[in-house]
């Protein structure tokens, strides 16, 4: 690998070397780890596909039909405003209580969701859940650094990619049958035990590093100021993008002062953090170049990736006319080529350098964005399926070196912060994306029909037979152009990569 291999010259500071989680562990009791590992994952991974199928049985016995979106517009706040406070908390106060007390937290969420009795109630619960899921998504992959060498990272991360992927296949079915067969409740309750099991190879088989401190040094201290200003910006920022032209249009006086509220909370989160002694979200995350790409990179992936798992399953059913198993399908082979990929990745990125493999990757993914518009209409379903089976194929070998070149780049003391800054940054782009995105989409789709409704209301009429060959013409234009846009955002991530990544990542030595 070219400058991966070598650690960083002496110009970069020198931080204080901790060992390994992996190294302390041993072997023996690393497998254990990954097993919790996965299983947490497991847990934050298939928490919206399996909840999305049950949504007729949920509505049917709560209510509450007009506001069910926030079972996952809830869910989905909580986990991204969370990410970079469990981050600096991992970082601050080891990775295994940071774990634990969120798996706890998503726990209680889960078993407060079964016992919900109204959807006002479901939704603060899932809430809670989501404050949970944000400590296992960040410090699951921050741990999966800890554990393996450099060398060996591809190999957890790929695990890792496999349970997203298992998870978003077998997700809806496992969901259909329960919500089929036992009752909607049992979709949470199956939480309890997987938890459990993770919470306890996590108890007994991991072990913090002792730290060396010097003890007249002061007390870490939590920037609870920080964390509550950083949970206020993102929570009223995203539900401003969530809701806007959802509840309400997006010049209104509603979505005009929540971004009001917004930006003014941002000058306030800037202000503390610059204060605080330890800040949640530090600047560095920022002022280093490596990560100001890679964050700026996986926001860009974020937004694109809005294109199709938001949009292709109605392509597929509106356009190509297929069953929502059929389309489903359709959607569900890049988490079979993701996965593979980004196993693979380790053998490029040897060889040319973290920053070309995600060159090479998303530089790939644009072209195959940009063919999608021009697939012949209607077309063969054969067609968006092969596109997506080769987008998996360029994202596995776009994602996995940009993570994994991070994580490389820091030290155990700061590897929490970076990881969840670049997740945090994900997040937020699919955030902006369904947003951005579904106003593209209804604009095409008021300029090619009139403004008659906007894309859930014509899919609607279309599944009851009621809408006629131009409106189908009109559904695939709106895909189209969302395409295009994701091309778009593939083309930034490109670029940033381009101008500010360094052409070879400063790796730190094993064990900094």
């Amino acid at each position: 690998m070219q400058g991966e291999r070598n650690p960083v010259g002496s110009s970069r500071r020198t931080r204080p070397a901790i060992p390994d989680t992996g190294r302390r562990t041993g072997t023996e009791k690393r497998g254990a780890v990954v097993a919790a590992l996965m299983l947490a994952m497991a847990l934050a991974a298939l928490d919206s596909t399996i909840v999305s199928t049950a949504v007729p049985q949920i509505v049917g016995d709560l209510g509450g039909f007009s506001v069910f979106s926030w079972l996952f517009s809830g869910y989905l706040l909580a986990v991204t405003v969370s990410l970079p406070v469990y981050g600096k908390l991992s970082d601050t106060f080891g990775r295994k209580p940071v774990l634990i007390a969120g798996a706890a937290l998503f726990l209680l969420g889960s078993l407060l969701c079964a016992l919900a009795w109204n959807m006002g109630a479901l939704i603060a619960f899932r809430i809670i859940q989501g404050l949970g899921g944000g400590a296992l998504q960040g410090t699951v992959q921050t741990l999966a650094a800890d554990l393996y060498p450099l060398e060996q990272r591809p190999r957890i991360q790929a695990r890792l990619s496999t349970v997203w992927a298992v998870s978003a296949v077998a997700g809806p079915a496992v969901g259909g049958v329960l919500a089929a067969y036992a009752d909607w409740r049992w979709i949470f309750l199956v939480n309890l035990p997987v938890g459990a099991v993770a919470m306890w190879l996590l108890a007994r088989h991991l072990h913090e590093p002792q730290r060396d401190s010097d003890p007249s040094a002061p007390r870490p201290r939590i920037d609870w100021a920080g964390a509550l200003a950083v949970f206020a910006c993102g929570g009223v920022l995203l539900t401003a993008l969530v809701q806007g032209g959802v509840a309400w249009p997006w010049l209104s006086s509603q979505s005009t002062a929540l971004f009001g509220t917004g930006l003014a909370l941002v000058l306030l989160v800037v202000v503390i953090e610059r204060r605080a002694a330890e800040p949640i979200i530090p600047g560095w995350v920022w002022r280093r170049p490596t990560i100001a790409a890679v964050n700026l990179a996986l926001g860009a992936l974020g937004l694109l990736m809005v294109a199709p798992t938001v949009f292709l399953p109605t392509y597929a059913q509106s356009v190509l006319g297929l069953a929502p198993i059929a389309a489903g399908f359709v959607l569900s082979v890049w988490t079979l080529s993701w996965p593979v990929s980004a196993a693979l990745s380790q053998h490029v990125y040897r060889r040319i350098g973290f920053r070309n493999t995600a060159l090479l990757g998303i530089g790939t993914a644009t072209l195959i964005l940009l063919a999608f518009p021009f697939l012949p209409y209607p077309g063969s379903a054969w067609q968006p399926t092969l596109l997506m089976l080769l987008l998996g194929g360029a994202l596995g070998l776009f994602q996995l070196p940009l993570i994994v070149g991070v994580q490389s780049t820091v030290g155990w003391s700061e590897r929490g912060t970076a990881t969840a800054s670049v997740l945090f940054c994900r997040q937020t782009g699919q955030t902006i994306g369904a947003a951005l995105f579904g106003a593209v989409a209804n604009g095409v789709l008021a300029s090619r029909l009139g403004g008659a409704g906007d894309l859930d209301s014509v899919t609607r009429a279309l599944r009851a037979g009621a809408a006629p060959e131009a409106t189908r013409r009109a559904i695939a234009d709106a895909v189209h152009a969302v395409y295009f846009g994701a091309a778009g955002a593939a083309a930034l991530a490109f670029v940033a990569l381009l101008v500010l990544a360094p052409r070879r990542f400063p790796v730190l030595k094993e064990g900094s």
